[in-house]
């Protein structure tokens, strides 16, 4: 059973059937939100969703980066990404045509930001429907 499916731009249904949500900026103790800041969290984000997954296959959603006006300090201006982390396992039919439809499945782990922790709203994520399911995720047999 799924928890919700996604169509793609490319035409093919993909089916979410695990998630985490987490507050991007959760923990952060001291300092601010910046791009030196922000590309540790998504670096740090893709080595752990590959971690424990079957190929490793991680895709990113580029987030949006605001940038609010005011002063930043000394790692540059104030850069925000949306306030919800999601990474999700996603599945779909095989990627390959030859193979037995029955017995194989694509899969890829997804990471992507968004404002609300309603994973529904995955499919309203710039970029989220554009996923190049065909070039990043991996067949396996069941």
């Amino acid at each position: 059973m799924s928890l919700t499916r996604v169509l793609l731009a490319s035409g093919r249904s993909i089916a979410l059937s695990e998630v985490r949500v987490s507050s991007t900026y959760g923990g952060m103790l001291e300092g601010y939100p910046c791009r030196l800041v922000n590309d540790l969290k998504i670096g740090g984000l893709l080595r752990t969703a590959g971690a424990g997954v079957r190929d490793g296959r991680v895709h990113l959603v580029v987030p949006t980066r605001d940038r609010p006006e005011g002063r930043g300090g000394g790692f540059g201006p104030v850069e925000v990404l949306p306030p919800v982390t999601c990474v999700g396992a996603f599945a779909s039919a095989a990627v390959d045509p030859g193979l037995e439809p029955v017995l194989h499945r694509s899969a890829l782990t997804v990471v992507w930001f968004q404002h609300t922790t309603d994973v529904a709203e995955a499919g309203e994520v710039p970029g989220f429907l554009d996923i190049p399911w065909e070039e990043v995720a991996g067949d396996h047999e069941l």
